[in-house]
């Protein structure tokens, strides 16, 4: 199979195991045994594809749906490392889910994976994308084809939530990201993405800064403030969707094609003569420190972990903001190690709620005693979010704070530390409160035994935490040949 076809068929393929997942519902094991090999066999087609990351792979054109609009894919390596990312955490998520959804007994499970298979698809084809075209449809495609996911309960809760992820998203992006597409087309006569940016010596610095400005909060999947209410509303949905959102692929998304964007739409010699762009830096600060302070209040264990989450999307944020290589291989990086040590949080989050439907850390000490696995892959999670080493994580602050002293953005690198010092203030005192405080007194003494599908998922991300230490070279290599 060629690397064209193989890009093809890695947008297809999720598609077509939507058709099976929906056609075997009746029979839940075979209907789980397609989201798996579905699942694996996308890995390994994207994997397939890592010895051509470097050979310039033409350009597929799918469609031509308007003039001068077409659907293209394209391998570049910012899409080789999210498209990595994302395809093996839907066979960890997949693997969870099963165990999941069958111990929670929900409802309407067929509509769940076949949901999360279209949403991969479009993860694919946002990772993929050749275009600015490109980007924006499947950008789209992922926001409605996760909106099941969230609603999934079908309470009224869930709905209110539904309409607050839809209403942020698609506004957003209909009245902020769509126009900045069409006026780059206009300007720069052509959306495809080109190394060191289509627009410069075609716009002035204002303007480049107007579009700029509408990229960024266009991209809302990016969750930065004020647009980001519908991430933390978006925790009613069932474990295996948050880590879908937080994890695998909304919210990378998001970060990935703002990154995308400011490489090969507006390119660094530009992006250093925006003026708007220093203020962005300070918007990307402000959403870290914010969001961490937040979190700090939080005591529902789903909601801090949903504020932890936009506070760390400000730091890829920042990475695009600042204008060097460096900077972007910190927030490339920040795209694998965040995504590694934020799932294996949220699955250890949904394990505590399957055994003890606890969802409050107060009411969690002393169950790491009862829970040692869950909580041991908790706190590895959370050294890796905080940045601390042999954990991925580490990496990904240290470039981040390398391109900040570059960039000289004295204010950037004192603001990655204070919030590391946050990650810490709110993220240990789980583990803490798990293994050493004396449990609660309660007349409710139900533990349920966690499922070992979920078992599995959870030690398995744990461990990608450590391996993104111990093997980060070759990621850093691959970032570094992005054209800037």
């Amino acid at each position: 199979m060629t690397s064209a076809t193989t890009l093809t068929a890695s947008l297809l393929l999720p598609l077509l195991g939507a058709i099976l997942v929906a056609a075997t519902g009746r029979w839940p094991n075979i209907r789980e045994t397609a989201t798996l090999s579905t699942a694996i066999l996308l890995f390994v087609l994207v994997c397939s594809l890592w010895p051509s990351r470097f050979d310039g792979i033409d350009q597929i054109v799918l469609l031509e749906p308007v003039p001068g609009g077409t659907l293209a894919l394209h391998l570049e390596p910012l899409g080789m490392l999210f498209a990595l990312v994302a395809s093996f955490l839907w066979i960890i998520t997949s693997l969870y889910a099963i165990g999941y959804m069958r111990a929670q007994g929900e409802s309407n499970q067929t509509r769940f994976y076949t949901a999360f298979a279209v949403a991969m698809a479009a993860t694919m084809g946002v990772a993929f994308a050749a275009n600015l075209f490109t980007l924006f449809v499947f950008y789209e495609i992922l926001t409605l084809s996760t909106y099941p996911l969230v609603t999934h309960s079908g309470t009224e809760k869930a709905r209110r939530a539904g309409r607050v992820y839809l209403g942020i998203l698609l506004t957003t992006s209909t009245l902020l990201l769509l126009p900045a597409v069409i006026a780059t087309w206009l300007f720069a006569g052509t959306l495809d993405f080109k190394a060191g940016g289509i627009l410069q010596g075609r716009v002035s610095n204002a303007v480049a800064g107007m579009l700029l400005l509408l990229y960024f909060f266009g991209i809302g999947k990016s969750a930065a403030m004020p647009f980001h209410r519908w991430l933390p509303a978006a925790m009613v949905a069932p474990t295996p969707v948050s880590a879908l959102l937080h994890a695998v692929a909304v919210v990378k998304a998001g970060v990935f094609s703002m990154l995308k964007v400011t490489t090969y739409v507006f390119g660094t010699d530009l992006l250093s003569g925006i003026s708007i762009s220093q203020w962005l830096i300070y918007v990307s600060l402000a959403t870290i420190l914010l969001a961490s302070l937040v979190a700090l209040r939080q005591d529902n264990l789903k909601r801090r972990l949903a504020y932890s989450t936009i506070s760390q999307l400000g730091y890829i944020l920042l990475a695009g903001q600042l204008g060097n290589a460096t900077g972007l291989i910190g927030g490339g990086l920040h795209i694998a190690n965040h995504a590694f040590g934020k799932i294996t949080l949220f699955l250890a989050a949904g394990a505590i709620l399957v055994a003890t439907h606890k969802t409050e850390v107060s009411a969690m000490s002393g169950l790491g005693r009862r829970m040692p696995l869950t909580f041991a892959c908790f706190l590895v999670g959370s050294l890796s979010v905080i940045g601390l080493p042999p954990l991925g994580g580490f990496w990904s602050k240290w470039y981040l704070l390398l391109g900040s002293l570059r960039a000289e953005q004295w204010l950037a690198m004192l603001v990655l530390i204070i919030s590391s010092l946050l990650n810490v203030a709110y993220l240990l005192p789980v583990s803490v409160r798990g293994f050493f405080s004396a449990p609660l007194a309660s007349g409710d003494e139900t533990f349920n035994p966690v499922p070992w599908p979920c078992r599995i998922a959870m030690a398995i991300t744990a461990s990608g935490c450590i391996l993104l230490f111990l093997a980060a070279g070759p990621l850093v290599r691959l970032l570094e040949t992005i054209g800037l």
